[in-house]
């Protein structure tokens, strides 16, 4: 182009400047005008040109020194797009980027006979050759890249940049050689299989190889297929082998190895897609499948040797694969078995609520560590004790109150010279055993027993009475615990449950303010000398009914109850007085040749030694008549004092059991180390009497319960079906009942006129107000 000054009249000063005395000038104008001839490029420009750049592409495929400089290859890559040969150019790239692949891919085909792992080393020095090659060559076309290309990148004609293009090349390629497509797949799952095998492999061959995969877009269809494939098939063919091998702990242990083993490989060089279901595959054919014989072979002695750890091990590893119902269902019938084997086993009844307290205990260790306190596991924990403690009707309650009674009991450590009494008679005695907070825990975990009893008046019946006992007989470790424990029910079972047992404290509260008032009084003075007494006051309305008992009080104990009867009845006339002496015990000094002795006995027991104050011997028949006991009772006095422990009377024959012919003689011999002896009396342990007692009330009590129910539902329903009645009297009842008792209260009820038959259908009952 030319380039023309023009413009004012006269000559511009040089330079352009304006004249020193600032005259007027006219400014000048430049004009620039296109040249009237284009320039024109060279005949040969685009063939010297592509012909440079193709020996560079040959130099970076045969990996020679390319012999331009970039910048040269660069600018002359520019020169093309500038001048409108982009396509052209790109075109003649893709060709010579093809002939090149294509010569490299198919030289693969001499190494498929190589091993494994050197033909996989051949195909992963081809990647890498192949990356470092189109990234080079990017490098040099980059012009055309990011021009050319890009401004084509979308579109129906859409233009791959020049790497994707050497991939594209590469991908179709490799499928075109499906020989070594499949031996590289096959070399990369031996591999892998071998590492599951234990061997070292080399993993970043590994990687990179399965880069090259993904990269190419044919990790899923040609390797992720066959590779799922594969290892279902050796994890099915590994855990049908090991079930049967390993025990039930170790085959767990190696199914988590197993686990992390393929989450770490799927994270150190799979691609990400396989991960999941790669695990998957995992947890189904070393877990899901042998879900069954795991649970059947493991569980009992996994739960059976409190064996946590491995029991999360499990519930994590049935969790994966959805098989927690079938781990509950399991544990419910683990449960259900053992607790119903501790309680039918009637030989070990004195050890049954130990033994479920400690199968409670484990059980919830287990739930709350290895389960995670799940809720469902939990609910079947409760459902399952539930279940099996009441299958033996009344029997758990009343070990239950036993073990509580148990606990709460101390040493007997009397104090006093006499004690008898008045519907029972206690010795303050004070003693412990244990911590309070040994106790409380003790006492806490036998009320986790109590919630799941249906028979709850049962427990009452027993704890009833064994609370008499402790409080007139001075057994209590503490009055507090007492009282704490009468708490705790109150909030089991509410304030109903418990007015009986807080009146027993009452009544033991107001007998310690009568006989303040009798030792007060002037009446005390009458007692014998030596002699004195402590007597409990109670409302039989609160406590247990106890048997009368008919003894002959030696003089000095007959005397002492007349002189607090005296006193009693003269403070509150109107009320009558019943002796119950079976419950009193006695504080005795004897003198023996080897030294003076006291003994702690009951009332009966005083009542034989003291009729041998005047002779050292007697017969049978002689200690019946000064006592007065009936021969049942007088036997196992006898007994108790003749043939336990402690012998203060000597039996004539020697033997265990007393008869109307033995005769009995003071024990001059006597020499046992201690001041004060108790001596057990058989009185103090339950017989089969009073038990049978206890449960013959509670079955009274609950007919009467029985009886409110049905005509509670009848009072509502008027008219009601008999299979409606019961089966509503039994939702309604709280305690275990069979539907033949229901059916005879009904018909007490119908006999009583409380309701009759339907006379069109004697199956439906109407109510008779």
């Amino acid at each position: 182009m030319s380039v023309v000054l023009g413009a004012g009249k006269g000559k511009a000063p040089t330079g352009g400047l304006l004249p020193a005395n600032g005259g007027s000038q006219q400014t000048k104008k430049l004009v620039i005008k296109p040249l009237k001839v284009k320039p024109e490029l060279p005949a040969n420009f685009e063939e010297a040109t592509w012909s440079k750049l193709r020996d560079c592409i040959m130099a970076v495929h045969c990996k020679h020194p390319v012999s331009c400089s970039l910048e040269e290859l660069y600018a002359a890559v520019q020169d093309m797009c500038m001048h409108k040969m982009a396509d052209k150019l790109y075109s003649r790239l893709q060709q010579e980027c093809d002939s090149h692949i294509a010569a490299h891919v198919s030289a693969l085909a001499d190494s498929l006979s190589l091993e494994a792992v050197p033909f996989l080393d051949k195909v992963d020095a081809l990647w890498q050759d192949h990356c470092s090659q189109m990234l080079m060559i990017r490098q040099i076309f980059l012009y055309l890249d990011r021009t050319h290309v890009l401004q084509l990148s979308s579109g129906a004609t859409a233009m791959k940049s020049i790497f994707d293009m050497g991939l594209a090349l590469f991908r179709v390629h490799l499928a075109s050689r499906p020989e070594i497509q499949q031996r590289t797949v096959e070399g990369l799952l031996e591999l892998i299989e071998r590492e599951r095998c234990g061997e070292a492999v080399n993993r970043p061959l590994l990687k990179g190889l399965l880069r090259m995969l993904s990269s190419l877009g044919i990790y899923t269809d040609a390797f992720h297929e066959p590779f799922m494939k594969a290892s279902t098939q050796f994890y099915r063919a590994e855990g049908e082998r090991l079930v049967a091998e390993l025990d039930v702990p170790a085959y767990l242990r190696h199914c988590e190895t197993r686990l992390m083993e393929e989450y770490e490989r799927s994270c150190e060089y799979l691609d990400s897609s396989s991960r999941r279901p790669l695990i998957g595959a995992v947890e189904s054919q070393l877990v899901g499948r042998h879900t069954g014989p795991v649970l059947d072979r493991g569980l009992g002695p996994l739960l059976d040797g409190h064996r946590v750890a491995d029991l999360a091990r499990l519930y994590g590893l049935l969790g994966r694969v959805g098989a927690s119902e079938s781990l509950r269902a399991s544990f419910r019938e683990y449960v259900r078995a053992t607790g119903l084997g501790l309680i039918k086993d009637e030989e070990k009844d004195k050890e049954m609520v130990e033994r479920l307290l400690d199968l409670k205990a484990r059980m919830d260790e287990v739930v709350g560590t290895a389960f995670g306190r799940s809720e469902p596991f939990l609910a079947t924990l409760k459902e399952s004790f539930e279940y099996f403690i009441n299958q033996r009707a009344n029997k758990p309650a009343e070990l239950i109150a036993k073990f509580i009674d148990a606990r709460l009991r101390a040493g007997g450590r009397g104090a006093g010279a006499v004690s008898t009494g008045v519907c029972g008679a206690a010795v303050v005695a004070g003693g412990g055993g244990g911590s309070e907070e040994e106790l409380e825990a003790a006492l806490d975990r036998a009320l986790m027993l109590f919630r799941y009893i249906q028979g709850k008046d049962v427990f009452e019946a027993f704890y009833k009475k064994d609370l008499a006992k402790r409080l007139l007989l001075g057994r209590s470790a503490s009055v507090d615990a007492e009282k704490a424990m009468i708490a705790k029910l109150k909030v089991e079972c509410g304030s109903q449950f418990t007015a009986k047992l807080e009146g027993m404290f009452k009544d033991v509260e107001l007998s310690d303010d009568v006989m303040a008032a009798f030792r007060a009084s002037s009446a005390a003075a009458g007692l014998p000398p030596g002699v004195d007494v402590t007597v409990s006051v109670l409302t039989s309305g609160y406590w247990p009914t106890y048997p009368v008992l008919d003894v002959k009080l030696p003089e000095a104990l007959d005397r002492a109850s007349t002189v607090f009867r005296d006193f009693y009845l003269s403070k509150y006339s109107g009320r009558r007085l019943v002796w119950q002496h079976s419950l009193g015990s006695c504080v005795l000094r004897a003198a023996f040749p080897r030294g003076l002795k006291e003994l702690s006995v009951s009332t009966f027991q005083a009542a034989v030694l003291m009729l041998f104050n005047d002779t050292d011997a007697l017969s049978y028949k002689e200690i019946a008549a000064g006592c007065g006991l009936e021969e049942k009772e007088l036997k196992r006095t006898l007994q108790s004092l003749a043939c336990g422990k402690v012998r203060v009377l000597i039996k004539d024959p020697k033997g265990r059991d007393v008869a109307g012919t033995d005769s009995f003689s003071f024990n001059a011999s006597f020499s046992e180390k201690l001041f004060r002896i108790k001596i057990n009396s058989i009185q103090m342990k339950e017989t089969e009497e009073e038990n049978k007692k206890t449960n013959e009330q509670v079955l009274q009590d609950r007919q009467y319960q029985i009886d409110a129910a049905l005509v509670r539902i009848m009072k509502t329903r008027k008219t009601l079906s008999h299979k409606l009645l019961v089966a509503e009297a039994l939702q309604q009842l709280k305690f275990p009942l069979k539907a033949a008792d229901l059916k005879k209260r009904i018909e007490s009820l119908i006999d009583r006129e409380y309701m009759a038959r339907d006379p069109s259908d004697a199956n439906v009952y109407n109510y008779l107000a």
